[in-house]
């Protein structure tokens, strides 16, 4: 009986460790994958093996970026697609220098404040004709390939095309979203026929084709930029949306360009953090970093109680500044300087008690003043970090007929508030949370990398340079670990924080340490989701090769060759 006691035990503690791995941290999904001659990371598998295709082909990191972003739009257009906006930061290597590429869309000219104050509109709607602004995606590739491209654009985008007119399976993730989708924007002209099939949203496994789309794509690839922005495309998005009731112009579409900016660093620890100015919020994540600099982040551990509080408390600082100071640069003179500076972090970093929540936290006074993630990397060292967005998932639900994707919704973010920088203005961008990041060492590429999720992503970027700096985590490691998720009851102008807002902590923390933050005065809820999608690469100089890690919570690929 003893010897049969003895057995039945190990059996249990075999089987209670049998899912763990060899190596790495109880956390760790996978490996991070290793190769030499290229990588591609994207949140789709066949998107991942488009891009490999296309290096393999002789195209470059930026060919294969444009050609993966345009297939994941076809096969996670709950997240992206040629009616969003997109954001880059590009390395190239016989520059040896980081490019950024602002490719977000403006207000429509005809559309003015007084529309809204006439109406009563207290906020701009989500859905519908009013909150869409000038899809940026399609300008951005043409701007990209123009300036670094290799192959031709036809070449570029056929592996879309052909996706799209022949079909492909819908993996298990998509068909969740577009089911819920569906119960949302059902209602709207030509939601049913372009990504519905037989009137019901698609399974997992089922065929799904959008030869709209494919039609769209292939105009794009024969004509240029100008056959999105010009000419039949142009018309009909306008003449649909004005119909509907929207202010959207052929002259906006026409009219409209993206614009190559200078990345901006901070600093941690020896490790340059990029991200780009506003109107995106990437710039949050640099003051987090520069906050936390100040605290002995290694020797708290991972997932203490300690280590939450801080991040926590250094994130409703910067979220405060976000929420008052973040907008379109070329309507407001923001201080980006100053708000990413070791000199303002030393200024605000008296506010963080280590041992107290704090419940109200204002912007600092200051003088003068649903997405997809992709990184592609070549075997000539160029790397590139692209995000691309509809906005609340799929968008505004206003899909211009036989083009086969919807319109995004950014302008929502705008505020109608006359006194706040980022006021509805016409021809101007909105506040934009999609953002691309890249870290580099010693003026060297190491790794660029992005993590999806609205206000999620600045939180998700300080956490993934923390998790590699501090605490000496692989890259998918970074990825993996259990992440920290703070919502603000935040005022819509002001950038006052009140009440403390909530702590969202993903499934792994301890609970002890929970209690802990607890007792700290932090508000803790858990939730399903909304804690981002991450993809990165990072290249070893000394070995010469690349590292690819992907999104274990969604559909993540990375692959190499």
């Amino acid at each position: 009986m003893k010897n049969l006691y003895s057995i039945v035990l190990i059996l249990l503690i075999f089987q209670s460790h049998s899912q763990d791995r060899v190596t790495g941290e109880p956390f760790s999904t996978r490996s991070e994958v290793i190769a030499e001659n290229g990588m591609v990371a994207t949140s789709h598998p066949l998107a991942t093996q488009v891009g490999i295709d296309i290096l393999k082909k002789g195209g470059n990191a930026i060919d294969a970026a444009i050609a993966a972003n345009a297939a994941i739009g076809l096969m996670e257009p709950t997240g992206n697609g040629i009616g969003g906006d997109l954001f880059a930061i590009i390395w190239m290597e016989n520059d040896k220098k980081l490019y950024g590429l602002n490719a977000s869309g403006r207000s429509p000219k005809n559309l003015k404040l007084e529309y809204f104050k006439k109406n009563n509109f207290t906020k701009i709607p989500a859905y519908g004709p009013l909150p869409v602004s000038v899809p940026g995606c399609v300008d951005g590739w043409f701007e990209m390939h123009e300036k670094f491209g290799v192959l031709k654009m036809e070449e570029i985008l056929e592996p879309a095309i052909l996706y799209a007119e022949n079909g492909f399976p819908v993996s298990e993730l998509i068909s969740y979203y577009l089911e819920i989708s569906a119960r949302n924007f059902s209602k709207y002209p030509n939601f049913n026929e372009t990504y519905l099939i037989n009137g019901l949203s698609p399974t997992k496994g089922q065929i799904f084709k959008n030869t709209d789309l494919a039609n769209t794509l292939r105009i794009i690839s024969k004509e240029g930029r100008s056959g999105f922005y010009e000419g039949k495309v142009a018309k009909i998005i306008s003449e649909f949306i004005i119909d509907q009731g929207g202010f959207l112009s052929y002259e906006d579409l026409k009219n409209h360009k993206s614009d190559w900016i200078e990345p901006v660093s901070t600093n941690y620890r020896g490790y340059d953090v990029w991200e780009l100015p506003p109107n995106g919020q990437g710039i949050a994540a640099l003051q987090i970093l520069n906050l936390l600099e100040k605290f002995d982040i290694k020797s708290m551990g991972f997932g203490s109680a300690e280590y939450i509080h801080h991040f926590v408390e250094a994130k409703k600082i910067a979220f405060a500044d976000r929420a008052k100071y973040y907008a379109d640069m070329d309507f407001n003179d923001i201080p980006v300087d100053y708000l990413i500076s070791k000199e303002y972090a030393e200024k605000r970093i008296k506010e963080i008690n280590p041992s107290k929540a704090s419940r109200r936290v204002r912007a600092g006074d200051i003088e003068n003043g649903d997405t997809i993630y992709l990184t592609v990397a070549d075997k000539d060292g160029n790397m590139v970090s692209l995000i691309q967005s509809n906005y609340r998932g799929m968008g505004s639900g206003m899909i211009p007929p036989g083009l086969g994707f919807m319109l995004q919704d950014r302008g929502e973010l705008f505020s109608l508030d006359e006194n706040h920088f980022n006021v509805y203005e016409p021809e101007k961008r909105p506040f934009h949370t999609i953002i691309p990041a890249f870290i580099t060492k010693n003026n060297k590429p190491y790794i660029s990398f992005g993590l999806m999720g609205g206000a999620m992503q600045p939180q998700g970027h300080a956490q993934i340079v923390i998790n590699i700096v501090d605490f000496g985590m692989n890259l998918q490691e970074a990825g993996d670990a259990p992440r920290i998720r703070h919502v603000s009851n935040q005022q819509p102008t002001g950038g006052e924080m009140f009440d403390g807002g909530e702590l969202s902590l993903e499934s792994g923390f301890d609970y002890r340490e929970i209690r802990k933050l607890m007792k700290y005065g932090h508000k803790v809820f858990f939730s399903l989701g909304s804690f981002g999608g991450y993809q990165a690469i990072k290249y070893d100089e000394k070995l010469g090769v690349y590292f690819g890690a992907s999104e274990s919570r969604k559909d993540g690929s990375a692959m190499g060759y």
